[in-house]
């Protein structure tokens, strides 16, 4: 019997699918543990296949080359510490979320996760069996309890394993960042340790992956909830933690405590990982984007910049007779304070091509709406030329107070790959921006100081499109705009909440219209960073074809 017992929790980056190279890193972890001489190594859930699978679990060649992996593990790993790994897992004509404790070339236990989450972004009702809760696995004489994520923020699997002898709880993780993630998790665990009278350690992946960033600030809790150490947000670390035992029972020994950053530097670390990872994990080294001399454009190009590095990311401005000087200014500065390429690419004579090519169809009609678009969609077709040229990817640039009322043109300025402010609005947009310019950081790899002219922030937004056109002719004031949008598509408050909450019934009435006509431009729209749990993809699913409007 030990009375200290170390394990060395890796919070690491897999790539989803990349199984052999998710092994590999695995192997790495491993060797570092075995040099170290720990008892255990741990990783978190679901990391031989990265996280989420979504259906590309249920392929059967998928899910037995994972599970043909984690034998090969337990096979390399035999001679050294035990190996805690998630990963897929069969059982009759069941398939499960399970975690595996690898240890002597074998696989020494297997947990099935059996509270499956079925909301906000997760479908893991749709893909895994619910396995029944089991006993803790005895490594080294400690019995580790191990909850599968979802299995800790439920009672029953905590209290069955305190039940059946566990020790300690290690709660491997695929938990995905929205604002204030961290704190949700933390109280939840402290009722697990508090119910339980165990130690806890909660493990948590990093990494971005399509629209969701694992943000890592894994944490470890000893009984009565005191926090005995902190993982850093968003890095890939691996931490050695040391557990004794005790009169009272195992204690973690006190670590450290790595600085945890505020909401906003979050979300911009957020975009930052998710466009970094979403550009690395599908081959493209670099990106390009339209920079109108407007806020938007603006800070995707700063969040570009800080992911990529300057010569990574090309910025076009395409200007048309309706384009200020003062936007031709404010683009250039945005482009040569951040040290990126500039490409001036003007759209008058193609523009007005297009209008006389069309002329004949259009003969008696007045200009509207149609000939702004035509000028949207036409930098959408040569961003993309571009794009399809030299193998750059193009960003879009739309915030989330324009993807939830359409404020955007489909085939336009909607064209792209990935939309790093998607889940932003408007007014954390301007806010954003005063944070870049006063804040700096190592893990961006843009300059430090001012690098969004003021006059790009204070400047009133406009789309450019016709003479004199501003955003507020169309759409209220974005503070307005944005109260009302939280409430309408956050909170899914009623017309009747909102005019109790003292914004105009008219006002309401029409950005609920709004919301629900845009429907078939966000499902067309590019993937973008989550940064809330009502977020525009998973976390919000609602029909493109609909006819209900709240009658309050």
């Amino acid at each position: 019997m030990t009375d200290r017992f170390r394990i060395l929790l890796c919070q690491l980056n897999p790539t989803l699918g990349d199984i052999a190279g998710n092994a590999a890193k695995a192997r790495v972890a491993w060797n570092e543990g075995k040099a170290a001489g720990v008892n255990l190594v741990a990783l978190p859930e679901m990391f031989i296949t990265g996280y989420q699978t979504q259906d590309l679990v249920r392929k059967p060649v998928f899910h037995q080359t994972a599970i043909a992996a984690i034998e090969a593990l337990a096979a390399d790993c035999a001679d050294g510490p035990a190996l805690a790994i998630g990963g897929p897992g069969l059982e009759g004509a069941g398939l499960f979320n399970a975690y595996y404790i690898l240890k002597g070339g074998k696989i020494l236990s297997r947990a099935l996760k059996h509270e499956l989450p079925n909301e906000t972004v997760f479908d893991e009702v749709r893909l895994f069996d619910s396995g029944a809760p089991a006993g803790p696995v005895a490594i080294d004489g400690v019995r580790i309890g191990t909850p599968i994520c979802e299995d800790a923020w439920h009672e029953d699997v905590a209290e069955t394993l305190e039940e059946t002898g566990a020790e300690v709880l290690l709660v491997p993780n695929g938990s995905p960042y929205y604002r204030g993630k961290l704190e949700t998790r933390q109280n939840m665990m402290v009722s697990r340790v508090i119910e339980t009278g165990l130690p806890l350690l909660y493990l948590n992946m990093v990494g971005g992956q399509d629209d969701q960033v694992f943000d890592g600030a894994s944490f470890g809790l000893n009984a009565g909830g005191t926090l005995a150490f902190q993982m850093a947000a968003f890095d890939e670390v691996t931490v050695e933690v040391a557990l004794n035992r005790t009169a009272e029972g195992w204690q973690i020994e006190p670590g450290d405590f790595a600085h945890q950053p505020d909401h906003w530097e979050q979300d911009y670390r957020a975009m930052v990982k998710s466009l970094r990872d979403y550009c690395a994990k599908t081959g493209f080294g670099q990106v390009l984007l339209g920079l109108s001399g407007g806020i938007d454009s603006a800070i995707v190009a700063t969040i570009a910049v800080d992911a990529l590095g300057a010569d990574n990311v090309r910025c076009v401005m395409l200007p048309s007779e309706y384009t200020s000087e003062h936007s031709l200014e404010d683009a250039r500065a945005v482009a040569e304070n951040l040290g990126c390429r500039y490409d001036y690419v003007p759209i008058t004579e193609g523009r007005q091509a297009i209008t006389n090519t069309l002329a004949p169809l259009f003969e008696g009609s007045e200009p509207d709406l149609t000939e702004e678009n035509i000028q949207s969609r036409l930098r959408g077709l040569l961003l993309m030329a571009l794009s399809n040229k030299f193998g750059e990817m193009l960003l879009t640039t739309g915030n989330k107070s324009e993807v939830a009322v359409g404020y955007a043109t489909i085939y336009g300025d909607m064209a792209g790959g990935y939309n790093p402010i998607k889940d932003l609005y408007k007014t954390r947009v301007f806010q954003t921006c005063h944070w870049r310019n006063e804040n700096h950081r190592d893990w961006m790899m843009g300059p430090a100081g001012l690098v969004i002219p003021e006059r790009v922030i204070t400047k009133p937004p406009s789309a450019e499109l016709r003479d004199d056109q501003k955003d507020s002719d169309s759409l209220p004031d974005y503070p307005v705009l944005d109260g009302i949008l939280e409430m309408l598509v956050d909170l899914d408050a009623s017309v009747t909440d909102c005019v109790a909450a003292g914004y105009a019934r008219e006002d309401v009435k029409k950005i609920e219209r709004l919301i629900y006509l845009s429907e078939y431009k966000r499902f067309q729209s590019a993937p973008g960073t989550r940064l809330t749990k009502h977020s525009f993809w998973l976390d919000r699913r609602y029909p493109i074809v609909n006819r209900w409007r709240d009658p309050g």
